[in-house]
Order: C-alpha cells, then structure tokens, then sequence
C-alpha cells in the first residue's frame, strides 16, 4: 500500500511540475534545436498530459517540420505509452485485476478484450478523440501483453502523431493547407473504420457484444 500511494504521489508531483511550467516548456521547444531533447520533453508531456498532447504535437511539428517533428512526436507518444503501462502493471495490476472482474459483465467485456487486444488497441490508437491514458491503464490492468500492446500501440499512433505534426507545422507555412490535412485524416479515419467493421474482428466483436 506504501509503495502503491508513492508512486502515485510522484506522478502528481511531476504532473504538477510540468503544468505549472507549461508554458515555459512550450516555448522551449520552439526555441531549441536539439532533436533529443526535444523528444525527451515528448516522452514527458505525454506522461504528464497535463497540456493535451494534440497542442505538444503541433508545436514541435512547427519547430521541427511534419517529417521529423511526426517521428519525434511519434516517439515521445509511444515511449510515454510504454512507461505508463509499465508503471501500472507493475505498481497496481493486482488491484486493477480483480476490480475489473468484481462484477461479471465488465469481466465478460475484458475478457473479450484481452482475446483481441492487439487489433483493439491498435484501432483505438487511430483514432486521436479517445485519451491515450484510457487505453493505457486499462490494458496494463488486464492480462495483454507487454509485447503485443507495444505493437499495436506504435502503429496505431503513426497517422495521428503525424496529424498533429502536420497540422502544427501548417499553422506557420501554409495555414490554408490545415482544412486539408485534416480532411485526409478524416478519410483515413472512415476508411479504417470501414476496414474495421469488415474484418472477422468487427464481427466477432459484435456478436460477443450482443452476448453481454
């Protein structure tokens, strides 16, 4: 229980630091132009997500470009997934675990879940409106696997990280392209969706649904 309400006391204790110091970190990034430092300040506003990491994206995608400022993006994103599921899993599945088969249907959802937790995660990762930090508690609680949620993880957040990048990066080159971008995400999106309800998964998924 000590260990259990330290760790969480650190990570409001940081959390706290970087939102009080948000400002001050954004304008950094602007400013500086070391990559790997950039990319740290990635990994811990998306730890942190005190600031929505939509707006982190954008900024060092208009600092750095939508090319490399996506992949900076991108791994500051999924390095903050792993850790964060890391940090679950080992401080709180235990607990977790049992909360989420105290009452039968929800059990009945995670287990159908953690059946087909790598396309689960990977199409919840495509699309940017569920928070990330949702996503991963809930499969660190479960019985996914380290392996296969860090998969689905980093694929799923290439189109959005590149999204925010793009979108930053356009907001100082060519503000008029961001209706654009957007609009070819927004066909990706249906797109993938589509693919979704199509496959053996969608429909599996469905009928364990109406077996809830």
């Amino acid at each position: 229980m000590v260990k259990k309400l330290g760790m969480a006391l650190v990570y409001i204790a940081v959390g706290g630091l970087i939102y009080y110091k948000g400002e001050f970190i954004l304008a950094w990034i602007r400013s500086t132009d070391s990559i790997m430092l950039i990319m740290l300040v990635a990994v811990a506003m998306a730890l942190f997500p005190v600031i929505p990491y939509p707006v982190v994206g954008g900024v060092i995608g208009a600092a750095l470009g939508p090319v490399i400022g996506g992949m900076v993006t991108w791994v500051g994103s999924t390095a903050a997934s792993i850790l964060m599921f890391i940090f679950i899993r080992y401080g709180y599945q235990e607990w977790g675990n049992r909360a989420l088969h105290r009452y039968n249907s929800l059990g009945k959802v995670t287990t159908m879940f953690e059946r087909n937790a790598f396309l689960t995660i990977l199409f919840t990762r495509l699309i940017p409106f569920i928070p990330s930090i949702v996503i991963n508690v809930y499969a660190a609680l479960s019985k996914v696997t380290l392996v296969s949620y860090s998969l689905a993880s980093a694929l799923g957040k290439i189109p959005a990280m590149l999204l925010f990048s793009m979108v930053g990066d356009n907001l100082i080159s060519n503000p008029s392209h961001i209706l654009i971008t957007i609009g070819v995400y927004g066909v990706f999106l249906a797109i993938t969706l589509l693919v979704y309800r199509l496959t053996g998964f969608g429909r599996s998924g469905r009928t364990g649904a109406k077996r809830l």
